[in-house]
């Protein structure tokens, strides 16, 4: 019999609670410049847009200054959409980049930022219209909240502080962690919950549902592709077919939990 309440409720970050557009390109750009140390420090403008539309093939942090390169030395957004990993792997070959040295890059750019001029970087990010208001709900309830994202934590629990969203360190999960997403849900029901049917998941990237959905031992889990989030026509068009994950809107995701299933 199908719950329709989780004991758990587990939600990515970016993608899902908050829109992180803007400072996702300002940190791209600032580390792009760090690492190649253009002549010009103003980025053409056009730029932006394209990394906004492109967003969605970014796996993890490291890549986007990544993007950033490709999209200078003319690669297509064609190209870059249907064959990122080929295009990422070309330029981390061709240019011998380190990933791990990006990623720490990345990092300290934003960490120096957020000392620096903490109001700045968080008026670059917006949160999705009424999910704050639905988290604070939830947080009234028996449902327990988890955060699991591929964001460095701390970067996660100063934007909800902003919003007045208070959860303890163990209740969010970040990169730190370093351990795929399927790994984390699997702890959360052995450490919270027996019940498999109690843990639901809200995530913007496709491939990580699938990942999720590969696993025999997480088949009760409830998975949804949150479709306001960094996506494609084409995840979402898949998603309607795939017989685990469900597709859910921004409107339903402000409702009842039973409103959720289609």
């Amino acid at each position: 019999m199908l719950t329709h309440t989780p004991t758990i409720l587990a939600l990515d970050f970016d993608g899902v609670i908050c829109d992180g557009l803007l400072e996702y390109f300002q940190t791209a750009w600032r580390t792009y410049c760090k690492i190649w140390q253009p002549k010009n420090t103003t980025p053409p403008p056009d730029l932006a847009e394209k990394f906004y539309r492109l967003r969605p093939v970014i796996e993890t942090g490291w890549e986007m200054p990544v993007l950033v390169r490709v999209l200078l030395l003319g690669v297509s957004e064609s190209q870059i959409l249907h064959d990122w990993s080929t295009v990422l792997q070309q330029c981390v070959d061709s240019e011998n980049l380190q990933p791990q040295n990006l990623g720490q890059q990345l990092d300290k750019i934003r960490d120096e930022w957020i000392t620096t001029d903490l109001d700045s970087w968080l008026a670059l990010h917006r949160f999705y219209p009424g999910v704050i208001e639905r988290l604070q709900q939830i947080l009234e309830t028996p449902t327990q909240v988890f955060i699991v994202t591929t964001k460095e934590g701390r970067f996660a629990k100063q934007l909800l502080q902003q919003q007045g969203i208070e959860l303890s360190e163990d209740r969010i999960i970040g990169k730190e962690i370093k351990r795929p997403k399927h790994q984390t849900l699997r702890q959360l029901i052995n450490e919270f919950t027996g019940n498999f049917d109690s843990l639901w998941f809200v995530e913007d990237r496709l491939n990580t549902l699938l990942s999720v959905a590969q696993q025999s031992d997480l088949a009760q889990v409830r998975l949804y592709l949150a479709d306001w989030g960094y996506n494609t026509a084409a995840h979402r068009n898949e998603v309607r077919c795939h017989p685990r994950i469900q597709l859910l809107s921004l409107s339903k995701f402000a409702q009842d939990f039973s409103a959720w299933s289609n």
